[in-house]
Parts: structure tokens; sequence; C-alpha cells
């Protein structure tokens, strides 16, 4: 049975949690914002809503794009996985040619002034080709030559121009999701070890390269093995270091907004990290404000929201019947679970830090408009899903079929 309607609980929660970031943003976002303008146009022109107004205009663009998703039958992409998996492509080769540096690595490409993550939008597109390659070779998926093989060639392609740039974060937020994608279709616990053992094998080998150093020079991957070590730091060891290059520094200052608001928080508005003691505070570590000024019930309340979500998404890549809208589906919401955690415990000192933003909350708006279209495709799937009859009651009638929307 053709569903006719989108899935109205995953919408409602998803722009629950844009507004929220959006009055997030106008709270941690203030200090930040005077000074960026303070310095664009001098102390008299400064002013504190720089980065609200951004947003704002982000979440507009992301929400006409998402309805627009929503109406774009998904299937088209289906017809056309092959021309996105090389328009993926040609981005991260112009990112390598033409792309600006920021923390050391070639991520963004700007043009006349405006600035574009095409990792951001590279994840998706590779979803959509994955989706595609399963359902296309669903016979062959157990095959090493046939199934096996040709699926990690396209992924290890994409993942070269990203160590590339270099930008292994994404590669560890796509990993996972490129592992559980290929499960799903074959259920071979095995292969799930095996690629889990070769990703702590490339994690360590990347650390190596990272602490290697040639002439006196450090590695261009030292960044990864700083972050690393500081991370198995115990925080009592951190917090009596020096920190002489300061390095260390965005880990304490997190460490203290997690601390400093108790149980019940400080308050919204309140936060004290916010004034540039937590650098990027709008974007990656927007997490940690929120816990600082509405602490455990509203980090709770944020956490199921996030829950909910990826239950939505679940739930839709469970009834759909196509095989390509279940896995694009599955796709589409593992990554949000992914993201989700990543930056989660990166707040929380779990695991080093990535620089993966709070999915639908943090500022940034390449992330923003990403998950947007994503979510906008994942509620054109929710039109088609089939939803099987109950099973016979002990009267022997048959229950009526429930829409669990």
């Amino acid at each position: 049975m053709q569903k006719k309607s989108i899935d109205t609980t995953l919408l409602f929660l998803v722009m629950g949690l844009v507004i929220f970031g959006m009055i997030m943003i106008s709270s941690v976002s203030v200090y930040p914002s005077f000074k960026l303008t303070s310095k664009l146009y001098g102390a008299d022109g400064g002013y504190n809503y720089y980065y609200l107004l951004k947003n704002i205009t982000h979440v507009i663009v992301g929400t006409c794009l998402m309805t627009f998703f929503t109406k774009f039958t998904y299937t088209f992409f289906e017809k056309y996985s092959k021309q996105i998996l090389i328009l993926i492509y040609a981005l991260l080769v112009s990112v390598l040619i033409f792309g600006s540096k920021l923390n050391g690595a070639s991520g963004w490409l700007i043009v006349g002034g405006f600035s574009l993550q095409p990792v951001e939008f590279v994840k998706i597109g590779l979803i959509i080709y994955l989706a595609y390659f399963m359902k296309r070779k669903k016979s062959l998926l157990s095959d090493f030559q046939e199934g096996l093989v040709p699926y990690f060639i396209i992924v290890w392609g994409i993942f070269l121009l990203l160590a590339l740039q270099p930008d292994f974060w994404s590669i560890l937020i796509v990993a996972p999701v490129v592992i559980a994608l290929y499960f799903v279709g074959w259920w071979n616990v095995r292969y799930l070890w095996v690629s889990f053992l070769a990703c702590l094998v490339w994690i360590f080998w990347v650390y190596g390269l990272g602490k290697m150093s040639s002439g006196g020079e450090k590695s261009k991957l030292s960044y990864i093995s700083t972050r690393i070590d500081n991370f198995l730091q115990d925080n009592k060891t951190l917090f009596a270091s020096e920190d002489k290059d300061g390095k260390e520094y965005q880990t304490k200052q997190w460490l203290i907004a997690l601390g400093s608001g108790g149980f019940f928080g400080l308050g919204f508005g309140k936060s004290i990290q916010k004034f540039w003691y937590l650098p990027e505070v709008e974007g990656d570590f927007i997490f940690s404000v929120i816990v600082e000024e509405l602490w455990f019930l509203g980090a709770l309340a944020l956490l199921f929201i996030y829950l909910m979500i990826i239950y939505r998404g679940y739930t839709i890549a469970r009834w759909v019947k196509d095989l390509f809208g279940k896995y694009l589906a599955f796709g589409i919401s593992t990554l949000i679970l992914i993201q989700v955690f990543v930056n989660v415990w990166v707040n929380l000192n779990v695991v080093p830090l990535t620089g993966v933003t709070l999915p639908f909350v943090s500022y940034g708006w390449s992330s923003l408009i990403s998950l947007m279209i994503s979510v906008g495709i994942l509620l054109n799937i929710s039109r088609y899903m089939e939803y099987k009859p109950k099973s016979q009651n002990a009267f022997g009638k048959k229950r009526r079929m429930i829409d669990p929307s």
C-alpha cells in the first residue's frame, strides 16, 4: 500500500531541533558575533547577532530545499546515481586543486566570499550510490570478487581523496556507515568483525604517521596524533599540565563547561565559556554550552529527540519495499546517528576531537543544508512505506492496519 503523506512525526522532530538550534545560537554566538563584526566594521559597528542572522538564512534555504526534495521522487537518484558518483569525485578533486586550507586541511571551496565544505555533500552522494550498488548487486554481495571488492574500490577511492586533503575525521564518520550498509545487505557477522579490525589497524597507522617527523619538521598528520594524545590523558594530568603550546586548551575548556553547570545548569544565556573561553562554541562545541546552560534535563531531552529521529528513519527503512529506498533510508539514518554520537562523545571527552558538528543544531551552513536535503529525501521515501497487517487476534479477526506515524 502506498503512503501518500510524509512522516509528519519525523518532520516535526527535525524542525523542532532546527528551531532549538537557532535559539541556542542566539545565546552562544553573542560574543563571537560582536568580536567578528567589530573587527570588520570597527568597534562602533559591532553587533551581537551576526551568526544568528546568518543561521536564520541557512535555515530558510535548508527548509526550502528539504521541502523540494520531499516532493522530489527519490527514485530519481537511483536513475542518476552514476552521475552523482562522478560529481562527488569531481568535488573532492576540485578541493585538492582549488581548496582553501583551514586547521591544516584543504576542505573548503571559496567562490566570491561564499564558502562550501564539499565533504558534507559527498557523504549523502556516496550513500546514494552505495544504495544503488547494493540493490543492483543484491545477489552478489556475498561474493568476494563480484560484490565485496567493487564495493570497497568505490569507497576507498573516496577515502583516498579525503586522506589527501587531509581529512581523516570525515573518513571516520563515513566508514561506519559504509560498513553498516554492507552488513545489512549481507548480514555476515564475520565480515563486521574483520571490518572493525581493519579500521583499528588503519587508525593506528594514521596515528603512527602523525608521530613521525622528517628533518625536524612534524608530519602533516601531527594534529591527529596530538588530539589522540590529549584524549588519552586523564583529566587530572590534563589540568595539571602547563600547556605552553595551547594544544590542550580546547579540551580543558569544554570539560570546564560540562562541569560548571551543575545539575540544573546556569540557565539559558548565562554560559561563561561562550565568551571565547571555548573556541568555535557556536559550531563543534555547542553541546558543551547546552549542558552548561541547561544541563541534565536539557541534554537528555536533546538526545531523546535525536533517538526519535533515528528511530523514525529506521522505521522508514524497514517498511519501504523498494531495496534502493530501504538502503538509502538506512544509510541516511545511520549517518545522522554517527554524527550525533561522535559530536556528543567529543564534548564528553569519550573520543578525540574530530571537528564534527551537532546535526541540525550547530552553526555551519554546509552541514545544515546537506542534512536538510537528506531529511527531505528520507521524508519522500516515507511516502512509499508499506505496512503489513497485524496477525490475527484470539477471536480469529484480522486487526486493522495501523499507520505507526
